[in-house]
């Protein structure tokens, strides 16, 4: 009998894909894979380390964990226990505005390691729109450049995650993340969509969140493709902290640990704007953003206090 099946005895496990009500579950002492029912919204996600008793699953504490909001404003959870984010972007389609600000402040925020991959090296414009990106974001992260189509510079992007690293790659949906995962794991065989002609976007491929072992021994997570990227649980001055492009401005220092950028006395990131170092662009995304952060912050007790007036009424 399987050590996991035994009555009255626990056993540790890893999450590697969740199909909605229930998760496959790894178990490393025993070499193989079991499937476990969970409720639909238990919050169990792929990376998760979990003890296993009697079929009832217990999540061990987690080391990082990213979520994201979509359009209608619902925070997901998408997985667990990570150390970097993989940022895929193309010339086509382009991400959205701020998504790759997004992505690194949220990344910078939970401890992970951001690095920004731009897929489709094979097409023309490619080589434009990556100076175009470089000069926003080289100094801010390690970035790479690849084609999934020709296999160019996937060995690049299969060195970024070594032996007892775990990723994940984030990008709106035709970006070409289940093609780099199919370049990098070809026994996958994952499924790929067309980028439609008129509007450029692609169509959702990958429907469940699975995590997969790298020949190096790193591991990675294929999850859903999603077109936006909303901060969850950010406050405004982590944006501040973590916005790219204001490297510069930490190491000189505000005058004020809080301070937003704005017209605070002593800011760094203004002296830095006025001087010309910073581009009036990324400062102007950056308030977007960071009106964005304050509005998340503001709204819940906004709702609350709406709620309790019609209650009194």
């Amino acid at each position: 009998m399987n050590t996991t099946q035994m009555a009255g005895t626990s056993e540790e496990g890893l999450i590697v894909a969740h199909y909605g009500v229930a998760v496959e579950v790894f178990f490393a002492a025993m070499g193989d894979r079991r499937m476990i029912r969970v409720k639909r919204n238990s919050g169990h996600v792929v990376g998760d380390r979990v003890m296993i008793d009697n079929e009832i699953l217990t999540r061990l504490a987690r080391t990082s964990e990213l979520s994201r909001m979509d359009a209608r404003g619902n925070v997901h959870l998408v997985c667990a226990n990570l150390h970097i984010l993989g940022i895929v972007v193309s010339c086509e389609p382009l991400p959205p505005p701020g998504f790759i600000d997004r992505a690194i402040v949220a990344a910078r925020a939970t401890g992970l390691r951001p690095v920004l991959i731009i897929n489709k090296e094979d097409l023309p414009g490619t080589s434009a729109y990556r100076v175009e990106i470089e000069a926003i974001f080289g100094e801010a992260l390690t970035t790479v450049t690849l084609s999934a189509i020709t296999g160019s510079g996937l060995s690049q992007v299969g060195g970024l995650f070594g032996a007892g690293l775990r990723g994940i790659f984030v990008g709106t949906t035709g970006v070409g993340k289940s093609s780099i995962l199919n370049g990098l794991l070809p026994a996958l065989n994952l499924q790929t969509g067309e980028i439609n002609e008129v509007s450029k976007r692609g169509r959702h491929t990958t429907t469940v969140s699975t995590l997969h072992t790298l020949p190096g021994g790193g591991e990675l997570v294929d999850s859903p493709g999603f077109n936006d990227f909303g901060l969850v649980a950010i406050t405004a001055r982590q944006l501040a902290l973590f916005f790219p492009g204001f490297e510069a401005a930490r190491e000189t220092g505000c005058r004020f640990r809080d301070c937003r950028h704005r017209d605070e006395p002593g800011c760094a990131v203004s002296e830095l704007l006025a001087a010309g170092s910073i581009h009036q662009e990324r400062y102007s995304t950056y308030l977007q953003i960071l009106t964005e952060v304050e509005s998340l912050t503001i709204e819940p007790k906004y709702r609350v206090m709406r709620h309790r007036r019609k209650k009194s009424g």
